[in-house]
């Protein structure tokens, strides 16, 4: 069974919740009937998306193994298990050259980034893989796959989460768990706006950029295809 109907009383986990593509994510999937855990850092902005879409608010930062360990925990006592679909969509950007780039920069994309995503997946999947049913959604980004000038903390992160993802593609083949990586090109949220793209000619401007709704409308297209087909790897940009 496909289309939206199909969501109707599942549940799900949506991480980067407060703002940006996992508020809408979030947002969308509510609309679809699913019942939605929302998990970020920042508190008061996470209450504000939960208690729009009817949701539970889960405050963590998915960098934290400690503060994650303890969402997730509250996750399956109030899920009763493991949620239907995870969508690792928390993130950080910033853009400086590798002669300027600080390592607690680096350190914080590998922790939100990548880090993040591996131990939701690796807390939750046992007991995906035990139900025999699941779909994870790790939202990447085009500079996982192609190098941009300044990106180096961000795409050293984004291209581990595509090695990971890989992985995890082969780890659970045949199990009746999915996993999809969603490479999304530059995409107008809050992360853009240190950088003022529009007044830099190298980076894209902001109107030629995806919206927050286009990359949610993918999360939703994966999330409705029947239970027999896999999307390993779901590459969008804007026409």
């Amino acid at each position: 069974m496909s289309g939206e109907g199909c969501l109707q009383g599942r549940t799900a986990l949506v991480t980067g919740a407060s703002r940006g593509i996992g508020a809408r994510v979030s947002e969308r999937l509510a609309e679809a009937g699913v019942r939605v855990w929302l998990l970020a850092r920042s508190a008061s902005a996470l209450a504000e998306v939960a208690a729009r879409v009817g949701g539970e608010a889960l405050v963590a930062d998915v960098g934290d193994e400690v503060s994650l360990a303890g969402a997730l925990d509250r996750l399956r006592h109030d899920a009763g298990g493991p949620p239907d679909i995870v969508v690792n969509a928390a993130g950080v950007f910033a853009l400086a050259p590798i002669t300027l780039e600080a390592e607690e920069s680096l350190d914080r994309h590998l922790a939100v980034n990548l880090r993040g995503p591996f131990l939701v997946v690796r807390a939750l999947l046992p007991a995906m893989l035990g139900r025999g049913s699941g779909l994870i959604v790790n939202v990447g980004s085009v500079a996982g796959r192609r190098a941009f000038v300044g990106n180096a903390a961000y795409s050293a992160s984004k291209f581990g989460l595509r090695g990971f993802h890989e992985v995890l593609v082969e780890e659970v083949r045949g199990t009746g768990v999915r996993a999809t990586l969603l490479e999304p090109s530059a995409t107008d949220t809050s992360l853009w706006d240190p950088v003022d793209p529009d007044s830099d000619p190298v980076l894209p401007d902001r109107i030629s950029m995806l919206a927050p709704d286009d990359v949610a409308e993918a999360v939703l297209f994966i999330a409705t295809r029947p239970d027999n087909v896999r999307i390993p790897l779901l590459q969008i940009e804007r026409v």
